[in-house]
């Protein structure tokens, strides 16, 4: 197992200006952190040549890994033209990605809010977002990188749509970034789901929730709801209502033996926060 950080995580310090992604690289390694993965919010590397190769230069010089590449993308355009211009915008992503020198890449495919999200609404759309992930999968398979969808927001979230997906996209190099809190936001049990989606993982985020269960009262600020109506607020990796103990037992117990990610969303000071995560997840490690 190789334990790192998501750029995402230290988004907060990125947006302030206090740091820039080589810091983070840099903030990273000095933690003992095993690798980085490169999500880009609060910077760009479209168009950015120069960053890419800062980036790429930054990690071999403090002698960590770039795990994976992670981007948003919606697949489900009013029409064909919209969707074709956004095949060749994420294309133009795997080449990024390819640059970077990264073997891992998530993309999204859709979001929607929890009233429009319905099973019926996921079949309808469905074969397009089969179709879109294909497009991608297969553009991605003359780099060696393996693409995939991640547990994230309200529609592609749930367990059984993911598994789904996977399986009718069909593509070896097609997987599944597993984030172990996600599915709290339509109200799964994250170890329940990720014994189901466990085999399907190229990528693993280690993310943890406080939780609400049938509060009757908006907590306050930081607080938003599951698509059911309980709260969730972000926490810091060991410290929130996620059993994560269980969670890493699962993970391991598997044999899964690849990148794992913090991604922090807390309401506290991020760069701490991310310190407390990456020693908690590696103590609990250890002790398994």
């Amino acid at each position: 197992m190789k334990l790192g950080m998501s750029s995402y995580s230290l988004a907060n310090a990125i947006h302030s200006g206090e740091m820039s992604i080589l810091d983070v690289i840099q903030w990273t390694a000095d933690h003992g952190g095993a690798h980085i993965e490169i999500v880009p919010i609060g910077y760009t590397l479209t168009n950015n040549q120069q960053l890419v190769k800062d980036i790429v230069a930054k990690a071999k010089e403090v002698n960590i890994e770039i795990s994976n590449y992670a981007i948003g993308a919606d697949f489900l355009a009013s029409d064909e033209k919209d969707f074709a211009k956004e095949m060749e915008r994420v294309k133009q992503e795997v080449d990024i990605a390819y640059q970077l020198g990264v073997k891992r890449m998530r993309h999204d495919v859709s979001f929607k809010p929890p009233e429009e999200a319905s099973i019926e609404q996921f079949e309808e759309d469905l074969p397009r977002l089969i179709q879109g992930c294909q497009e991608i999968a297969d553009y991605a398979k003359q780099y060696d990188i393996v693409t995939s969808i991640e547990n994230h927001g309200f529609y592609i979230q749930a367990s059984d749509r993911i598994n789904l997906l996977v399986s009718k996209v069909n593509r070896p190099n097609f997987k599944h970034t597993l984030d172990t809190g996600n599915f709290l936001c339509v109200d799964e049990d994250p170890i329940v789901a990720i014994k189901k989606c466990i085999d399907h993982a190229s990528m693993i985020h280690v993310k943890d929730f406080y939780i609400r269960n049938g509060a009757s009262y908006h907590p306050g600020e930081g607080w938003f709801q599951s698509a059911g109506g309980h709260y969730l607020r972000g926490a810091i990796t060991g410290h929130g209502d996620i059993d994560l103990q269980t969670v890493l037992k699962v993970i391991k117990e598997s044999g899964y033996d690849g990148y794992l990610s913090i991604e922090f969303e807390g309401m506290e000071e991020c760069k701490k926060a991310s310190e407390i995560s990456l020693n908690n997840v590696q103590n609990l490690w250890d002790q398994l």
